[in-house]
């Protein structure tokens, strides 16, 4: 008997792992303020701890052939910038004249030329369509067909292929105003299609889609994306405008198609690069929601660009960014700390120099940023849509008037790049797939992968179950709790509060369709109207919350939402899910109410609310960001327009997750106990 309390206190014991979450439930704050420290920490290291980029699929070997564009192609592609721009000059009709030019072109050149007739449509706000693709004609509530225009394709059946395969090049251009630039994109593109309808080794077909961009470079090749892949749900009439056009060259009066897109180049040509003392590409890769193509397509043009034909590579970053003191300060210290690194062991690579911090860092938030809009940054983001792997090839010339021989110059180069680009995707036997799709630039050759740009955004959302257990267990073990029998559920009554404010934020999400309705409407009174109303039904809704005293398990329930919500953006979305967890996280574990917090805390917690209000976070962000596309009402509609137009999940996040969480911790703040 006398060892029977011993067996029972053994029993008693609880196992490590629940005694390790009971300890750091007790010290919850202090778990929190490290594991926040830690994960800002963590997000400004994410520059030094970026890798070198590399090709991952051996098979891709770019570089391994001598370009074998020849001068005859390049002569041909100066003879065609010199009709384009006669005809611009002489004719009245360029709308028509210089597709059936360019088609005239394709098919001397022994393609198989096909016109796309398309019409564009008013875009208009559709709840019951917002997860269908962008510009999808179920996207759209006016179905009146505003004005058509006329994409040119020519395809190149490979001799070595089965035709279950090809490869598309992309030259947008504006027919009714051809601009220079404009002209000398579409002679590169020539200069490598007439190089590839020579050659015995392509296995691929290829597609050289001349793209019609007078209302927009996006629209033209989603539209033809969408008859490629829907034949059956497209209304155009070929036909019809092969008549009007088609004069002296043999044009398909069927849609034609190739094989499988195995990747897409956009190719274009910029202004001068005043900023070096030679030619430049800028490669854009970021699509809808954050979508990147495989990183080896990037690299292989990165590789050839480079090594190949002497072009710096940049990719984009916010140059306010660069001249930032604070971040200069940073790169000093991580270069300090380096130089001890290495002192210490030498084979410790740790540390960069403060201009490649500063540079890198730069990018990194332009690569955030850009992916958490959810807007593609060119008409390649048409291709990811259709999971196809697309990239947009900017070149720029670093004279801005280039003379008869430098034409010949860059034209030579742009073709051989263009050429090596689709001699590695030939030599693939499968889809991209050995290298990251899941990935941060921080420069033309340096990246950060998932598996390590997810370690802030962990440290950051921790915090959240954490605290959400310490308020439900401060919540139990009160000293006066309830007198009844069922107090284990007395977290449903916050519960129902928290769902109704989401269901009130699933509504404010519907209700812009509402004021699209409105007649005559400018920007700034749509705004408000969604803004009343949302402020309207919030009222309503507010009729059905029932008061209590314990605002610990509201807080309790509203931080575990949105710990919950946050999570699952970053499923959808990485970088929205990122930039939300700064402004959500330190917002939901400080809030309080004003007779409970103290002096400096209800500051603070005002502060953060104001911040963490979406219309004053989108100016501190964009302010932060060095982003000055104006201010007030108007701006921020517009964003929000652009936000729904392209069906990024950022608006389903800001509504459905930022925005009630928002409302409640305002509901925290003012519970009175």
């Amino acid at each position: 008997m006398a060892s029977t309390p011993g067996i029972e206190g053994q029993k008693q014991k609880h196992r490590p792992i629940i005694r390790i979450g009971i300890f750091i439930i007790v010290h919850s704050l202090l778990v929190s303020v490290v594991c926040c420290v830690a994960g800002v920490l963590a997000l400004l290291l994410l520059p030094v701890l970026a890798k070198k980029t590399y090709i991952s699929e051996n098979a891709l070997m770019p570089g391994s052939a001598s370009s074998m564009i020849s001068d005859q192609d390049v002569s041909g592609a100066t003879r065609f910038i010199n009709e384009l721009n006669s005809l611009k000059s002489k004719s009245q009709n360029t709308g028509i004249e210089i597709p059936r030019l360019i088609a005239l072109h394709m098919a001397n050149m022994g393609g198989e030329v096909s016109y796309h007739n398309f019409q564009t449509q008013q875009n208009n706000f559709h709840p019951l369509h917002f997860f269908t693709s962008p510009n999808a004609e179920a996207n759209f509530v006016n179905k009146t067909r505003e004005s058509s225009a006329i994409n040119t394709i020519g395809i190149i059946r490979a001799p070595r292929g089965d035709g279950k395969e090809s490869i598309v090049l992309v030259t947008p251009y504006n027919p009714l105003n051809l601009s220079q630039t404009e002209a000398l994109s579409l002679g590169i593109a020539y200069s490598a299609f007439s190089l590839l309808t020579q050659v015995s080794w392509l296995a691929k077909d290829i597609i050289w889609l001349a793209a019609d961009s007078q209302y927009g470079q996006y629209n033209s090749v989603a539209a033809w994306l969408r008859h490629y892949h829907s034949p059956s749900f497209d209304t155009c009439h070929e036909s019809n405008l092969d008549s009007t056009v088609s004069v002296s060259v043999s044009v398909s009066d069927s849609f034609r198609r190739a094989g499988t897109m195995a990747a897409a180049l956009v190719i274009k040509v910029a202004e001068t690069s005043e900023e070096f003392e030679q030619d430049s590409l800028n490669i854009y890769a970021e699509a809808s929601n954050g979508q990147m193509p495989n990183l080896d397509l990037i690299n292989i043009a990165s590789y050839l660009a480079v090594h190949g034909q002497g072009f710096r590579v940049r990719v984009e970053k916010f140059m306010s960014l660069v001249d930032a003191t604070w971040l200069k300060v940073i790169g000093h210290v991580f270069e300090f700390v380096g130089k001890i690194a290495r002192s210490l062991n030498p084979q410790w690579k740790f540390g960069i120099s403060v201009k490649e911090y500063v540079e890198g860092s730069a990018t990194l938030v332009s690569s955030l940023y850009n992916q958490a809009l959810g807007v593609p940054t060119g008409s390649h983001g048409a291709f990811r849509d259709y999971q196809v792997d697309a990239i947009t090839m900017e070149i720029s010339p670093k004279l801005s008037s280039i003379s008869k021989s430098r034409q010949t110059e860059f034209l030579f180069r742009g073709g051989s790049l263009i050429e090596g680009v689709i001699r590695s995707v030939n030599n693939l036997l499968e889809k991209f797939h050995q290298s990251f799709f899941l990935y941060l630039l921080t420069s033309s050759n340096r990246f950060i992968s998932v598996g390590v740009y997810m370690i802030p955004f962990l440290l950051l959302v921790a915090p959240l179950p954490i605290a959400a257990a310490s308020l439900f267990s401060d919540a139990n073990n009160s000293k006066n709790p309830p007198s009844t029998s069922f107090k284990s559920w007395r977290w449903l009554h916050p519960t129902k509060t928290v769902f109704l404010i989401h269901l009130w934020g699933a509504i404010v999400s519907l209700l812009p369709y509402f004021t699209y309705q409105i007649p005559d409407s400018n920007p700034t009174s749509r705004l408000l109207t969604w803004i009343s109303l949302s402020i309207f039904a919030l009222i309503v809704l507010r009729s059905f919350f029932r008061s209590y005293s314990e605002w610990t398990l509201l807080k309790s329930v509203t931080v575990s939402a949105s710990f919950v919500g946050l999570c699952l953006m970053s499923v959808i979305n990485f970088a929205t899910a990122e930039i939300g967890a700064m402004f959500l996280v330190p917002m939901c574990l400080m809030i309080r109410p004003w007779r409970v917090a103290g002096k400096i805390q209800s500051v603070l917690n005002f502060v953060l609310i104001v911040f963490g209000f979406p219309w004053s976070g989108f100016f501190v962000v964009r302010g932060l960001f060095g982003i000055e596309n104006g201010s007030g009402f108007d701006e921020f509609w517009y964003w929000v327009e652009s936000l729904w137009a392209w069906n990024s999940a950022t608006y389903i996040y800001i509504c459905l997750v930022h925005l009630p969480c928002w409302v409640l911790c305002i509901y925290i703040l003012l519970h009175r106990c």
